[in-house]
């Protein structure tokens, strides 16, 4: 079990169980994210993680647990309000609207704030300055980009709800260690700014080099979680997750 209800934090769940059909694949999960940090979460395929995300994002139900956002539960509420609570979903797979332009892409993280068009119009040119690849290619379509500008592309286009916690899948998923670097630098960037960041990553080194508190998962539960120095330093998760850098 995680602690009691600590000051700062914007995520908690609690308990939280979820699948699809019959399929159980959470199993009491509990998971805390405080502000200002970045929080990783690491495991092997068919841990339970993007689950986890989609759960809290609305997109798959919760069938037992609590999820609280600043005090106040949001599980149920449906993946529009989530976001309208500052919670942004980066999905695994980015899932652009390839024939769409990159602006048009970015605009559409934007949908919910239609009243505000110069917060929008501000936020744009931030997230071309974090990533000026994207205003180089503001025009061109964004299936026709490469991978790792459309994963530079997906991270803009959650920037554009303006949220309080940005969740990220799989943010190095096919991508090469140079790339990987480069957004491991942008996220670091954006966290000094003051965006909370929970974030699913393959590369087990950049996700607890990164992040300030880690949690492990495996077949759908915690077994494991704390400072992130202290797990890379670990043994047990270096053998299991590191192979050949466990010595």
């Amino acid at each position: 079990m995680i602690a009691p209800r600590e000051r700062g934090e914007l995520l908690r769940i609690e308990g939280l169980q979820s699948g699809y059909g019959q399929v159980t694949v959470l199993w009491g999960v509990d998971l805390c994210v405080r502000e200002g940090e970045i929080t990783a979460l690491i495991g092997s395929n068919g841990a339970g993680k993007s689950t986890l995300m989609r759960t809290v994002s609305g997109l798959v139900p919760a069938r037992a647990g609590r999820i609280f956002w600043q005090g106040a539960e949001v599980q149920g509420v449906g993946p529009a309000r989530v976001l309208a609570h500052g919670i942004a979903h980066v999905p695994e797979g980015r899932r652009l609207f390839g024939a769409m332009s990159v602006e048009e892409n970015l605009l559409m993280g934007a949908y919910l704030r239609g009243h505000d068009p110069k917060g929008v119009s501000h936020d744009l040119e931030h997230v071309y300055a974090i990533f000026p690849k994207l205003k180089e290619r503001r025009r061109q379509a964004a299936g026709t980009m490469s991978g790792g500008e459309q994963q530079m592309c997906a991270i803009g286009r959650g920037l554009m709800s303006a949220p309080r916690l940005l969740m990220i899948d799989e943010l190095s998923l096919g991508l090469s260690p140079l790339l990987v670097e480069q957004l491991v630098e942008a996220l670091t960037a954006l966290n000094r700014e003051g965006l909370t960041i929970l974030v699913v990553e393959q590369d087990v080194v950049a996700a607890l080099e990164v992040s300030r508190t880690a949690y492990v998962m495996d077949t759908g539960r915690v077994t494991q979680h704390g400072d992130s120095a202290a797990l890379l330093a670990d043994p047990a998760v270096r053998r299991a997750y590191l192979g050949a850098l466990a010595d």
